[in-house]
């Protein structure tokens, strides 16, 4: 991967990294904060909520998952400004303004909330598939592989409901296996900015 500025390169992957270290750090706690809270029937946006907030959960959750959004976009503007992967920049950047989205709309902002969710359930992984045109080695196969996972269930979610096969894990399960290797995916593409940039001489 060549991209001509060396810091611009590394920040990007050091400002991906935090937002998505602190994005699951507070959801983590937001889990164990939120009295009767369960993995398996609970969606992650029900960690927050707008009209009748349990504190600090929905704080922790909003905040995050803006922030999350907000480094997301600035990453993909210093990537795009470093002159390689201009298609990637643009849809990641639209998957963290998403994300912004999310932490602004809570789950019980109504529809809004539906489509800036579904906004990043969709961008996020077609980023992952597009990632693998500016990376090289085997993050190039496993972000197309987590791309199209993601895809695969975000699919039989719509489709098939509570037939879905990933229903087995619960709705909250379901979820989460879209949105886990997606963010996992993050962290290792973070890592591969930080490290494996070279100068274009």
């Amino acid at each position: 991967m060549k991209i001509k500025s060396v810091s611009l390169c590394q920040i990007a992957g050091a400002i991906l990294f935090i937002g998505v270290l602190q994005w699951f750090m507070a959801v983590l706690a937001a889990e164990t904060l939120f009295p009767g809270y369960s993995i398996q029937a609970n969606d992650l946006s029900d960690l927050a909520s707008k009209l009748s907030p349990i504190q600090p959960p929905a704080m922790l959750f909003n905040a995050a998952t803006f922030i999350f959004g907000l480094l997301s976009l600035i990453s993909a503007i210093l990537i795009y400004l470093s002159g390689q992967g201009r298609l990637f920049s643009a849809l990641f950047g639209l998957s963290g303004i998403f994300a912004m989205g999310v932490g602004i709309f809570p789950g019980d902002s109504g529809s809004i909330h539906g489509l800036v969710a579904l906004g990043w359930f969709a961008a996020a992984p077609i980023s992952a598939i597009i990632s693998a045109r500016i990376v090289k080695g085997p993050l190039a196969w496993f972000s197309v592989a987590i791309g199209l996972f993601s895809l695969i269930v975000l699919f039989f979610a719509f489709s098939a409901g509570m037939d879905s096969p990933f229903r087995f894990f619960g709705r909250g399960g379901e979820e989460r296996m879209l949105v886990f290797p997606v963010v996992m995916w993050m962290t290792a593409f973070a890592g591969y900015l930080m490290g494996s940039c070279k100068i274009d001489r």
